[in-house]
């Protein structure tokens, strides 16, 4: 039976190049597709692929050179108080985009619209070395495609203009950009570039189909950006700040936690704020989670006496049911976690908590890096 072909991983043209290389050095049979020959440069959504029996080979090989965005050097920038807010025109970007120009008002910062459209500019499944041309007509209709992608934009930003001028968010310098590639490398990318105070992406919610748990531009950004993010249900009742009252802080008693608690009141700002600090427990019976999480209720209740601090432990199987319950219960606005940058091999069979978070209710969540 001869083997299939898999979809190793989505890069630009360039660093598709030099994975192929390396691959190939291993003994590991390589082949690039949708390869776009008019601007091969320009990230366009590539993909690596190789046969099903050297995957476990390849994913060694890329963890051993750490060959992901991930490990690319970044500059020493000093954070913006830029809000970034990736968008595709929907009504869940648009709901992403209330909360974020109320929140540059309150930082006194500005907000850009990112928008990353992928050109599968050649669909057959063919090696590059059997790409060796292009029709007038394959051009025509890229320019197509960019067109059709600067009139969406241009729409979107017109009823941002109309939502100010009839007040229902603040007037707040904003600028667009597009760029043409993976989206979720792309702001990847320029998070790097201009290091954002905040990421303020829609999405889905526990609706959409299981298939996008696995494909979510969304979902990819959480797992590995260095920048805070809030992640908006299309389902969510919040537009600004003032609206968060009750938020879950989920713990795993670790030094980053008690940072990123330091970020959400800063973050947040509000006179009032109740804070429920949850804890998953793997087994029913742990005392000793009880005696952690009431030293940190009482150290923070000292340290703020703004937010009133409850805790919870959440034991057993099926953690994410239970956690439903107890954010219907108790009304919770926001969800907030610390997500650790994990290998390939750990995001590919091992979702993290704040992807499977992501997919399982329609609450608002603050990820911290």
């Amino acid at each position: 039976m001869e083997d299939k072909l898999v979809t190793l991983a989505i890069h630009s043209f360039e660093k598709a190049q030099i994975l192929k290389t390396i691959l190939e050095n291993n003994d590991i049979e390589v082949y690039i597709h949708n390869v776009n020959l008019i601007q091969p440069v320009v990230s366009a959504g590539v993909r690596v692929r190789i046969k099903e029996s050297d995957l476990p080979a390849a994913l060694k090989i890329i963890e051993s050179m750490k060959f992901s965005l991930e490990d690319e050097e970044t500059q020493d920038v000093v954070s913006s108080k830029m809000v970034l807010v990736p968008i595709d025109f929907s009504e869940y970007s648009l709901q992403a985009c209330k909360f974020a120009f109320h929140y540059a008002q309150f930082i006194k910062g500005e907000v850009i619209l990112l928008h990353a459209y992928f050109s599968p500019f050649f669909s057959n499944p063919l090696p590059v070395g059997d790409l060796i041309g292009y029709s007038a007509s394959e051009e025509l209709a890229m320019k197509d495609v960019l067109a059709q992608v600067n009139k969406d934009m241009g729409n979107f930003k017109n009823i941002i203009q109309r939502m100010m001028e009839k007040g229902d968010i603040p007037y707040v310098k904003f600028d667009t950009v597009i760029r043409e590639g993976v989206p979720e490398e792309e702001i990847i990318r320029y998070s790097r570039e201009f290091t954002p105070a905040l990421i303020i992406m829609g999405t889905r919610g526990k609706h959409q189909k299981d298939l996008d748990l696995i494909g979510s531009v969304t979902a990819e950004v959480i797992d590995r950006t260095r920048v805070p993010l809030f992640a908006f249900p299309d389902r969510t009742h919040l537009d600004k700040l003032e609206d968060i009252k009750n938020i879950a802080f989920v713990t795993n008693f670790e030094q980053r936690d008690l940072i990123s608690f330091e970020y959400i009141v800063k973050f947040l700002e509000v006179k009032q704020l109740n804070v429920h600090f949850i804890y998953f427990s793997p087994s029913k019976e742990n005392a000793w989670n009880e005696i952690k999480l009431a030293g940190i209720k009482e150290y923070f209740t000292k340290q703020y006496a703004n937010i009133t601090i409850t805790y919870k432990v959440i034991k057993g199987e099926n953690v994410l049911e239970k956690l439903d319950e107890y954010i219907q219960n108790e009304k919770i606005d926001a969800i907030a976690l610390t997500n650790k940058r994990r290998n390939v091999f750990a995001r590919l069979f091992n979702p993290s908590m704040a992807r499977r978070m992501l997919f399982h209710n329609d609450t608002p969540l603050i990820i911290f890096p």
